[in-house]
Parts: structure tokens; C-alpha cells; sequence
């Protein structure tokens, strides 16, 4: 099937998953996404990955299985605040997590990069050997990235300065303002609402509004959720949660796995952060989002080995299973590895092709 049938099945099973609440508008912004870019179409099209990558790369299929991110990239990463108020740097999307050949992870987030890069930044060497030593030094000593008196270097790329907390908070009350404006404006559902009071600290009046943000789950309804408490601002999000496209493609079980990545053993957890049924409740804030390759460059050798070695310890939930990933990664050359991520490149590259030629 090729890629625009494909998706046109996809986004009739993403209909029934969400039963009749799509967001039409917002597919529609995720179709113009999909031909901006290959990277973009990258991002936008995990199930579409889940469903050919063992096809692209069949020797990937024998690697030990972990609990998976899923839907790596360059952009899946950011910030928040800890259980002790400590800022911290990670992957913090975990919407298409389930267990899969720990592989196909480290493959697609070099491959995501080698799709955003061009000659003149990183070469595909580059890439890939940053990407895979930063994750066999994850697999060996596996822990957060706490940017407090290790990691400065990170710390000053993401943490945000105070103009741009000061633009953040801006944003948020002039959206607020232009929602309360709004006669009979839309609510969220019921159930929804008593999942953003759960995750406030107290009772307190919200303002709601939709947010269109993100790319691949762009279609699915999301909330903000704004108050004032204790004389500051608060922000919540709400985002409907369907199951992993590498549930769909491949089987196995179908259940969010959400929260047992984002609390796995090697990782300083968002406190707010957590999916109940098939909505995602989290906190937002200047130091609780996500990285924008718009404002940061993040292709420089350095940052894709702390992503390697970052997605390692999102990996080991399980410590039983880091001799198997490692006596794996022992067996496969590196020549294997950049083999794979340009056969995905380049089976990504030919169906965004495919995808703009029919959008125009």
C-alpha cells in the first residue's frame, strides 16, 4: 500500500480510536507538515515507521526487546522539573511506547537526524557514531540528565532565561483572555475536567481552551488548563492518548505504556506527568517543554550522544535486560548500523517524495 492509501487507512483507524472526536482542522495542519520536510514527514508518520521499518532493516528484528519510546526524534526531548523541583533534561513524549527490538529506537533517532542534517553540518558517520557511543555509554552507567552541577553545557542551551518566561506567561494569559472573550466557548468533556482537577494541587477554577501543537498527534483533542494559585499562574495540558502504532502494526499489547517509561529506573520523572485511560494530564511551564529545532540547533555531535546515551536509560526499566542489549550491541558492526539509518533515510525520503507529489 502506498503512502497515501496508507494514511488514509491510518486516520480512519486514529477516527475510531478517538470515536468521532478527530480534530478535522488540525489533520489538516499535519497534512502541510508532512510536505514541508522528509524530517517532518518523519515526525508526523510514526505508525507508518512501525509498520515498514522491519522491512528497511529485517536484521533489527532479532535484537533483545525493551519497553521503547517508539516515536524518537531529534525533538522528542526537553525539560521539566522533578519530584525536587530540579530542572531536567530528556526524552518527554512517550505517547508510542511498547516493547519492541531495542534497535529500532537508536536507529530512528539517527536516522532523524541524518534526515534534518545536511552535508555541511554532520555526516552520516558522524551521526551515527555519535548517537551509538552515547548509547553503549548509556547501556554501561545509566542515569538522568540532572542539570544542576553536572551538565551545565546543557543547562544553558535549554533552560530559558527570564525574557522568555516572561513571553511564555504572556502568551498564555493573552490566550486565556481570548477564550474567556469567546460566547459558549468549548469546554472539555467531563471527564476530562476531573482529571485537570486531579492534577492541581488544590481546587481551583480553570480557564479551558484547545491547543493545536505537536505533529504526529496532531487529529487527537487537546486542553489547556490555566488558574491562578497562591498568587502565581498554572498550566495543564490534556491530550487523548490512542494506541502505539507499533501495537497497531505489529501486535502485542495494546495497553498505554506511558507511565512505566516515564518513571523507568534510570530517570528523574516528571511529577505531573501521567496518562489515566487515554488521556495524558501534564504541566507546562517555561522549563517544562519541549526542544524546538527552530530555536536551537541541535545537530552537533555532543547533543546526539546525550540523546543516545539518554535514550539508553529509557531503555533499562528492566536491568535483567542490559546483558542481552549489550552482548547485541557487541555482535553488530558499525558498518551494520550506518547500513540500517541510510536504508531508512532514504525509504523515508522516497515516500515524502510520494506524499508532496500527491498534495500538490
Amino acid at each position: 500500500m502506498d503512502i497515501v492509501k496508507a494514511n488514509r487507512e491510518y486516520e480512519r483507524w486514529l477516527g475510531k480510536e478517538l470515536r468521532g472526536s478527530i480534530v478535522a482542522k488540525d489533520l489538516g495542519r499535519k497534512h502541510k507538515k508532512m510536505s514541508e520536510s522528509a524530517f517532518s514527514f518523519l515526525r508526523a508518520t510514526y505508525w507508518r515507521w512501525a509498520e515498514t521499518v522491519l522491512d528497511i532493516c529485517p536484521g533489527a528484528a532479532t535484537a533483545p526487546p525493551v519497553l521503547g519510546v517508539g516515536d524518537i526524534h531529534l525533538e522528542n526531548f526537553g525539560t521539566w522539573r522533578d519530584q525536587e523541583g530540579r530542572v531536567v533534561w530528556g526524552v518527554n513524549d512517550y505517547d508510542e511506547a511498547a516493547e519492541m527490538p531495542y534497535l529500532l529506537d537508536v536507529i530512528r533517532l539517527a536516522t532523524s537526524a541524518m534526515l534534518a542534517s545536511t552535508r555541511a553540518q554532520l555526516s552520516l558517520k558522524e551521526i551515527c557514531t555519535s548517537v551509538l557511543d552515547g548509547y553503549t555509554r548509556g547501556i554501561e552507567a545509566p542515569e538522568p540528565f540532572i542539570l544542576d552541577r553536572k551538565h551545565m553545557w546543557l543547562r544553558t542551551r535549554f533552560v530559558v532565561d527570564e525574557t522568555e518566561r516572561a513571553k511564555f506567561w504572556q502568551k498564555i494569559e493573552a490566550q486565556s483572555q481570548e477564550a474567556a472573550a469567546k460566547k459558549n466557548a468549548p469546554q472539555p468533556p467531563a471527564a476530562w475536567r476531573k482529571l485537570f482537577a486531579d492534577a492541581l494541587p488544590e481546587p481551583i477554577s480553570l480557564a479551558y481552551w484547545p491547543r493545536t501543537a505537536g505533529t504526529g498527534s496532531l487529529g487527537r483533542p487537546r486542553w489547556l488548563g490555566y488558574g491562578l494559585w497562591r498568587g502565581g499562574p498554572l498550566l495543564r495540558e490534556g491530550k487523548a492518548l490512542v494506541p502505539s502504532g507499533w501495537t497497531r502494526a505489529q501486535g502485542g499489547t495494546a495497553g498505554s505504556r506511558l507511565n512505566h517509561i516515564a518513571r523507568s529506573r534510570y530517570r528523574s520523572p516528571d511529577p505531573w506527568y501521567r496518562a489515566t485511560g487515554n488521556v495524558l494530564i501534564r504541566r507546562l511551564s517555561p522549563n517544562n517543554h519541549k526542544i524546538d529545532s527552530t530555536q536551537s540547533d541541535l545537530l552537533h555531535a555532543d547533543l546526539l550522544w546525550a540523546m543516545g546515551r539518554e535514550l539508553a536509560a529509557a531503555h533499562l526499566n528492566d536491568p535483567i535486560r542490559r546483558d542481552a542489549v549489550r552482548t547485541d550491541l557487541e555482535t553488530r558492526k558499525n558498518r551494520w548500523f550506518r547500513d540500517s539509518v541510510e536504508a531508512a533515510a532514504e525509504s523515508v525520503t522516497r515516500e515524502f517524495a510520494v506524499w508532496k507529489k500527491s498534495a500538490k
